[in-house]
């Protein structure tokens, strides 16, 4: 089965022709249920964009047995865990999410608290899917399903009739017809998520085996009717959530904490959204720039590696603001043997001149897209690309006043290799669904404010607004 590309749709009149919004909020019932229960909600995040909706909460780029047990001994809601895992190749990945699974399962044993594993990953549906569930499933199953919700409001990610729709301007568009649906390592033909995991799975999972929770159950039968649907299921079959807004998803989540205190367990392959619900966090208004304890003095470091159309325009509307020393890396060169030494030596004085006047700089890539012969091709040349930024940063004598880097490998590489990150706290969003974390002790430049911006996120003009609002007034 494979479902035909639908038509786009004027947002208005679909989010009218839905039924009224659930009532109630659920979100204190959520609070009191996690509270008696204690279970430690664990987030797997395959780029470090996915704290987007959390705020007060430790992510860790390493996952031994002990830091993990530290974490399940906190009082925190949740944790995150970097994988990067969308940045390997298919076999690394799975590799990675089962021994994770392995270290969990002795930390809870040692500790006696129990957990829920959240796999957090695109919300244009890009990653390692099913691999990584299957992965987790070795180690932590059986489960009596895995949960599809790739709804991230934030981002105008809506599931609808079981298609995914990513808002832009007054139309949905079902994502299959967008530039996420081309992507060189993770492309796919259907918006139609039962019709998805059939292409995923090579078939091995039909579309008509794949349940599915409305948005329509969701509002007329609430948290009672989600959690009597999730009851039914068996055997770790496939669920597409649909939500179509923030309330949705509560009254799901509260359903699915009543099915879970009866018994059921899940696998959660999910958007940002769904992690901070499921741990009863409230969101929080976005973070002020004297909420940061940034100097008083010194530019701030810029890092795009991101190629997606959205970054490449945030990038240009920031280097045409001529506020920014700008450098740019030959990624040709990078990529030749023979150059690569000489254009990581050009690029990290340029930076360290900049950066040394007090300068706000932007390290960026060229901006031609090279690709390889296959996918695993492509993904090589990907990390031989950030390998080469990272050996540029390595080489950064000037602390800076701030580090911002645009999309998800890059900030991962920044973080766990340029900056030596083993532990930091997500403060919350300084943009709508951009992060910013404060680094650990443990970390290159201790206190460091670092944002993870996602490279598909926000409008034209928000990579300039963020530098704006981080660096020292003019």
């Amino acid at each position: 089965m494979t479902a035909g590309p639908p038509l786009r749709l004027v947002k208005r009149e679909v989010f009218v022709s839905l039924p009224s919004e659930w009532p109630n909020d659920p979100m204190p019932e959520i609070q009191r249920l996690l509270a008696t229960a204690r279970t430690k909600v664990v987030v797997l995040d395959d780029d470090p964009t996915g704290t987007q909706t959390v705020h007060n909460i430790p992510v860790l780029t390493e996952w031994s047995v002990d830091s993990l047990r530290a974490e399940l001994d906190n009082d925190y809601r949740a944790f995150y865990i970097l994988t990067n895992s969308r940045s390997l190749p298919l076999a690394a990945a799975q590799q990675l999410n089962r021994e994770i699974a392995r270290n969990l399962a002795e930390a809870s044993r040692l500790k006696a608290r129990s957990f829920v594993v959240v796999s957090r990953s695109d919300s244009t549906l890009r990653g390692h899917f099913p691999g990584e569930v299957e992965a987790l499933n070795d180690v932590l199953g059986p489960f009596h399903g895995v949960l599809l919700a790739p709804f991230f409001e934030t981002g105008g990610r809506y599931t609808i009739n079981d298609i995914h729709h990513l808002a832009e301007g007054e139309s949905l568009t079902p994502v299959a017809e967008t530039q996420f649906a081309r992507d060189i390592t993770f492309g796919y033909h259907n918006s139609n998520l039962p019709a998805w995991v059939e292409e995923k799975t090579g078939g091995r999972i039909r579309a008509n085996e794949v349940a599915s929770i409305s948005v329509a159950a969701i509002r007329r039968g609430g948290p009672e009717g989600v959690g009597e649907e999730l009851i039914k299921l068996r055997g770790g079959r496939v669920c597409v959530v649909n939500l179509a807004n923030g309330r949705d998803l509560l009254v799901f989540v509260l359903g699915l904490l009543q099915a879970e205190a009866a018994g059921k367990r899940f696998l959660y392959r999910t958007a940002a959204s769904f992690a901070a619900a499921r741990a009863g966090i409230v969101p929080r208004p976005v973070l002020l720039p004297e909420e940061l304890g940034l100097a008083d003095s010194g530019g701030g470091l810029v890092a795009v590696g991101s190629y997606v159309p959205t970054s490449s325009d945030q990038l240009r509307r920031l280097i045409s603001s001529g506020r920014t020393v700008n450098v740019e890396v030959n990624v040709r060169a990078v990529l030749t043997e023979e150059l690569c030494a000489q254009e990581v030596a050009r690029a990290a004085e340029a930076v360290n001149a900049a950066l040394h006047d007090g300068r706000d700089t932007v390290l960026y890539t060229s901006r031609e897209v090279i690709t390889g012969a296959d996918a695993l091709d492509s993904l090589a040349i990907g990390r031989r690309v950030s390998e080469s930024l990272m050996q540029m940063l390595d080489r950064i004598t000037v602390r800076p006043r701030f580090i911002v880097a645009k999309g998800g490998i890059t900030s991962s590489d920044v973080a766990t290799k340029a900056l030596r990150v083993r532990r930091a706290i997500v403060l919350g969003q300084i943009l709508p669904g951009i992060p910013l974390w404060r680094l650990g002790d443990e970390s290159r430049w201790p206190g460091m404010i670092y944002v993870s911006f996602p490279g598909n996120l926000g409008g034209p003009g928000a990579l300039r607004e963020l530098v704006d609002t981080l660096a020292i007034p003019r």
